[in-house]
């Protein structure tokens, strides 16, 4: 099916096309089935998915209306994924060391563990254990955020204890847990505010590596999206490690992007957005992919609005190469710090990117 005869069959409610897809809605973060009798949306904040399990991936929740993560699937793959999803969900609930092995996912659904892995991946794009992962850290957020210790809130999200979830906080979280609790609370987060070719630049980031990188003509306005974004973090202007990294972005900026400077990152995403943003990081300097070819690559075809979902929340532009994508039709699309900005960088890549690079 198009995306236009998906949308039709939500203009018009047709629960003929239940169990075959999914329409979540970016601005309310919620999917239903395409006879949901919910306001109509519009259809530029759509994004389509074959099944429940990808829209809750991609980080959208079930609609409490309709009910889509209920809804029965024909395609026996699917409903062996959705057989999965639901246990996984049914072990964070129950929370401390739940038996998650592929050994308890066979006992589970009767199927082998290589039949299982296969098939959850073709659905989902990612691992059973990456998305009880994803699931963990959600729940995890949730106990931080009702005021829990962090020692309380990792036994109670599956991990046993909060030294288990210390010891790859970087690669979940970025920040520590306890950074994340009540809007950021207990975060330390230094920031900087510079010229550049591109107007001013904020550059914001904690010991562990850079989390902001923003663009605009405005120092307040600039300060103000790093508060929204960590409203209870202690920000304040910072002239040690972070003026160095900034200094780094600069000097990549002057020399038109020739090369890309190694600088920490400290970013959290969703499963999904942390493969889409690691397929950004593929797309060499002088390139670029359409939404459509970055979902086909991450082996998720109909997955491109997704894709433009996460380019859009990426928070440290430029480093994370989002304005390396373009729509299907080869224009630009959706920039956070502006179309003109957005076109200048591939103008200067262009221009950089080496003789050989440019023929191929």
């Amino acid at each position: 099916m198009t995306d236009d005869e998906k949308q039709t069959a939500v203009r018009d409610r047709n629960a003929d096309f239940d169990g075959r897809f999914v329409y979540a809605v970016t601005t309310t973060g919620v999917y239903c089935r395409p006879s949901c009798p919910s306001r109509q949306e519009n259809p530029e904040n759509m994004v389509f998915f074959d099944a429940a399990g990808q829209a809750e991936g991609a980080g959208f929740r079930a609609c409490l209306r309709c009910r889509p993560d209920m809804r029965s699937l024909k395609d026996p793959g699917l409903s062996l994924t959705r057989q999965v999803c639901s246990f996984l969900e049914e072990q964070v609930l129950r929370g401390g060391d739940a038996d998650t092995s592929l050994s308890a996912l066979e006992a589970e659904t009767g199927y082998s563990a290589d039949h299982l892995a296969r098939t959850f991946k073709r659905v989902m794009g990612i691992s059973p254990f990456d998305y009880y992962d994803g699931l963990r850290i959600r729940k995890l957020k949730e106990n931080l955020k009702e005021g829990e210790t962090v020692a309380s809130a990792a036994f109670g999200a599956g991990f046993g204890s909060s030294s288990r979830l210390y010891e790859k906080s970087h690669d979940r979280l970025g920040m520590t847990p306890a950074s994340y609790a009540k809007g950021g609370k207990g975060a330390e987060i230094a920031y900087g505010i510079v010229d550049c070719d591109l107007g001013r630049m904020l550059v914001a980031g904690t010991r562990s590596g850079v989390c902001a990188v923003y663009f605009g003509d405005e120092d307040d306005r600039l300060k103000n999206d790093l508060k929204q974004e960590f409203p209870a973090a202690e920000i304040a202007p910072d002239l040690g490690q972070l003026a160095n990294w900034t200094d780094a972005i600069l000097r990549y900026l002057e020399s038109k992007c020739r090369m890309v400077p190694d600088i920490p990152l400290d970013m959290y995403g969703t499963a999904f957005q942390k493969r889409v943003w690691r397929e950004l990081l593929k797309i060499r300097p002088g390139e670029t992919k359409t939404y459509k070819e970055v979902a086909s690559d991450m082996g998720q075809e109909k997955s491109s609005r997704a894709v433009g979902r996460a380019c859009a929340t990426n928070p440290v532009s430029l480093l994370v190469p989002c304005h390396r994508v373009v729509g299907s039709d080869g224009k630009l699309h959706g920039y956070r710090w502006g179309l003109a900005r957005k076109e200048q960088l591939r103008k200067w890549e262009a221009w950089a990117a080496p003789e050989t690079e440019k023929a191929g």
